[in-house]
């Protein structure tokens, strides 16, 4: 089968090498300094694909260092080629020419797409270049199995927003919901849901979402309901509710690995076993995509527009009324380039090389220049422990525009709105969610499965 034809042991990316120079990390209390201002959904800062799909504007170095987020399409993606996918250190930004950007090894098999996982690897993740801002996403699926093998299906936002169907490989007859509201940990979110054979049979799986409710929906059947007025937080004074748009992510990622926090391990199911009969067999343990279908929130007033070139955010409290569904462009000339100066490092421009000698510009590692590969560490957020963080926020607690009745976050802080200027180089957190920022386990699942040579 075409899925034995992979070699066992080949590394994530076919990297060779770690890069020895760390890019700066990031957080809301530590933004990325101006060199290189853009906050990567791994938390390391850069430029180039650091300011594309999962830069945080919040822990950037200015609101406007991230590129602006191509608007939500209407799109079915039958997942029988990969002519529209690329390598994350091939994509800048053109969501007309590419569906799908990630890191690892995705296969073909059957008409359908693998997300495979070799031994000693990290696994495969895909995202699609749009985002969705509400809307409806559904998958086909067939999972991986295994101890310590994960599938995700999740959307997933720049500021860590998250709604997910996650599968643990020991248990092929249940998949587990869960959603986040800026990446805020609370295990009373999660749901478990009862499904048959994941592994050897197909099933549709669905997420409804919008600014009122999400719905996950298994084989055509709603399964769970979670209601936005359900998740006010008063103590913050705000909805503690997925909001902001999102890009759908595929993965499979080893939650099982031994020098993952015993918490993750004992969640995955134990320790993975890089010489299973699974990987006897194939080469790789892996998990089958078929149609991917996304469908847009119909709206003709913001939450949920699409009727612009791309999102951005006009404040760093980072909430559904922060988003602008605007003209601006989405498109970087080169790897130099940020969201201030996207066309810095033209072609026609001189001397690339030498600038961007010691600037990273690809997540989990990579140095622009000639000969640059991406690889090396990314900064794991936490699968395991910890405590909810519903009632912990305090980013704007008391304040009285703030209530229970309407979906509005703004709360009353002063405007830190870039507009179409270059200029905004606010670097406070006024505004910004002071909580538990400990990713779930979904975000976990992205943030390994593209951390690279990490185990090798």
């Amino acid at each position: 089968m075409l899925r034995s034809l992979l070699p066992l042991g080949v590394a994530l990316l076919g990297v060779t090498s770690v890069l020895a120079v760390e890019p700066p990390s990031c957080s809301l209390d530590k933004k990325c300094p101006e060199e290189a201002p853009c906050c990567s959904q791994y938390n390391q800062c850069g430029v180039g694909a650091f300011c594309l799909g999962g830069c945080d504007p919040r822990m950037s170095f200015s609101i406007d260092s991230c590129v602006p987020a191509p608007v939500c399409k209407d799109k079915t993606y039958k997942m029988d080629s990969l002519d529209r996918y690329k390598h994350i250190s091939e994509y800048l930004g053109d969501s007309s020419k590419v569906d799908w950007v990630g890191q690892g090894e995705p296969l073909l098999y059957n008409g359908h797409t693998l997300l495979t996982m070799p031994p000693k690897s990290v696994g495969t993740v895909l995202a699609t270049t749009t985002y969705m801002w509400y809307g409806n996403v559904k998958a086909r699926i067939k999972t991986s199995r295994g101890a310590g093998v994960i599938t995700a299906f999740i959307l997933f936002s720049d500021v860590k927003d998250e709604i997910d169907y996650e599968w643990v490989g020991v248990d092929l007859n249940t998949v587990q919901t869960n959603y986040y509201f800026q990446g805020i940990t609370d295990y009373g979110n999660t749901g478990n849901s009862s499904v048959d054979d994941s592994y050897n049979k197909f099933h549709d799986y669905e997420i409804q979402w919008t600014p009122d409710e999400i719905r996950w929906i298994i084989d055509g059947k709603v399964d769970r309901t979670k209601k936005r007025s359900e998740t006010w937080n008063a103590t913050s004074q705000q909805w503690n509710y997925p909001q902001t748009p999102s890009r759908v992510q595929i993965s499979i990622w080893p939650g099982g690995l031994e020098t993952n926090a015993k918490g993750t391990v004992d969640w995955a199911g134990g320790k993975i076993d890089w010489n299973s009969d699974e990987i006897k067999k194939y080469g790789y343990y892996f998990a089958t995509f078929g149609e991917i279908k996304v469908e847009c929130w119909k709206t003709d007033k913001a939450p949920g527009t699409n009727k612009g070139i791309s999102y951005y955010y006009n404040d760093i409290s980072a909430t559904n009324n922060t988003v602008v569904d605007s003209n601006r462009p989405t498109i970087l000339k080169s790897f130099l380039g940020t969201g201030k100066n996207m066309n810095k490092a033209d072609s026609t421009q001189s001397g690339s090389a030498s600038q961007s000698s010691a600037i990273h510009a690809i997540p989990g590692g990579g140095i622009v220049g000639p000969g640059n590969i991406p690889g090396a560490s990314g900064n794991g957020g936490s699968g395991s422990g910890g405590s909810g963080g519903s009632n912990s926020d305090s980013g704007a607690a008391g304040n009285p525009s703030c209530d229970s009745q309407s979906f509005i976050q703004n709360c009353g802080q002063p405007s830190t709105d870039g507009g179409d200027s270059n200029n905004n180089n606010n670097n406070s957190n006024n505004g910004v969610r002071g909580a538990d920022r400990t990713l779930g386990a979904s975000a976990f699942a992205v943030i390994i499965g593209i951390a690279g040579l990490l185990f090798l």
